[in-house]
């Protein structure tokens, strides 16, 4: 079991499989994109299966596929396979943008995979194209209502943008009234790549609970588990729920249980932290199992106690994109 140097059990992995996207959110990374990790700095599949295989002996319950966009990789599906064989592994999620997981729908569903995260930032065309810098629009929501008809657990991120895509927040919510889907409205995080830093934000999840407060005043609190990042609500009549991430306000700290390893074997213990080690470098020189373990556990054993305390920690400074962070 991984136990961190506050007590909390770490049971929750999030892997990414590429730092690659085949979008250019303007709150992620640049129009130009960014420098991407050469091929031979990225984890193989093979690589990926067996550190998900020692990850699973230490305790570890959950995998959450992450990038980049990880269906940029030909040969996710190798990995998924391998995932869904793993004894003891009992949540295998996805997080894409859903443009191009179309062709895997059915294996997917296939092997048990039904946890499905969408980064989906606007309802409306113009403001989605607007905001990725491509023209994906009808391909994410034909995939998204695909695979909630087809009985995926399907949640959808939606980021509030000062300026941006406010307007869409009611709209999105919508969607729970006729489908079984959660909207979840995420607080933005100043991770762009460098261009962008700031201290406070416009919409904090209280803003934001009290802007659909207005349209739908009835909303009620639904029970979440401890380790839930998001904080959820129904209201009554609809279908689906939703929910709100107060990923800058940083409220869920306490029983986080989570750990990220990016696409070239960084272990970040909190998103504002800077990586603690590689994980990829001590798998390729030593292939010792027990190092590597050994390492997970000196990680998760230095994890600052609060993403502010990270933060002070590092002065503030994010020079990453999100999308090289497994976000």
């Amino acid at each position: 079991m991984l136990v961190d140097n506050h007590n909390r059990t770490i049971n929750y992995v999030r892997l990414a499989v590429t730092d690659r996207c085949n979008l250019r959110c303007n709150y992620c990374m640049p129009a130009e994109g960014i420098n991407f990790a050469k091929n031979d700095k990225l984890f193989t599949i093979d690589e990926l299966s067996r550190l998900s295989e020692i990850l699973v002996s230490q305790g570890v319950d959950k995998i959450r596929i992450t990038g980049g966009e990880p269906f940029v990789r030909k040969d996710l599906m190798v990995l998924m396979r391998h995932l869904s064989q793993l004894e003891g592994l009992d949540d295998i999620s996805v997080t894409t943008n859903a443009t191009l997981i179309g062709p895997y729908i059915d294996e997917l569903k296939e092997l048990g995979i039904k946890n499905i995260n969408v980064s989906m930032d606007a309802i409306n065309r113009e403001t989605f194209e607007k905001i990725t810098r491509r023209d994906h629009y009808d391909t994410v929501h034909n995939n998204i209502i695909r695979l909630i008809t087809e009985g995926f657990n399907v949640r959808i991120n939606f980021i509030a943008l000062e300026g941006q895509n406010i307007e869409d927040i009611l709209p999105m919510l919508e969607l729970t009234k006729h489908y079984e889907v959660s909207v979840r409205f995420l607080e933005e995080m100043p991770f762009n790549g460098g261009s962008k830093t700031f201290e406070s934000i416009a919409w904090d999840y209280k803003r934001i609970l009290a802007y659909v407060k207005e349209r739908h005043p009835d909303y009620y609190e639904l029970p979440s588990p401890k380790t839930s990042t998001s904080i959820n609500y129904k209201i009554p009549g609809f279908k689906g729920s939703f929910g709100v991430i107060p990923s800058f306000s940083r409220t869920f700290c306490g029983s986080c249980n989570r750990l990220r390893i990016s696409a070239t074997g960084d272990v970040i213990t909190c998103l504002y932290a800077q990586p603690s080690m590689n994980i990829r470098d001590i798998l390729r020189a030593e292939g010792s199992t027990e190092k590597i373990k050994e390492s997970i556990l000196k990680a998760i054993g230095s994890r600052s106690k609060t993403g502010f305390e990270a933060q002070q920690k590092y002065k503030g400074v994010f020079a990453n994109s999100m999308t090289s962070i497994g976000g």
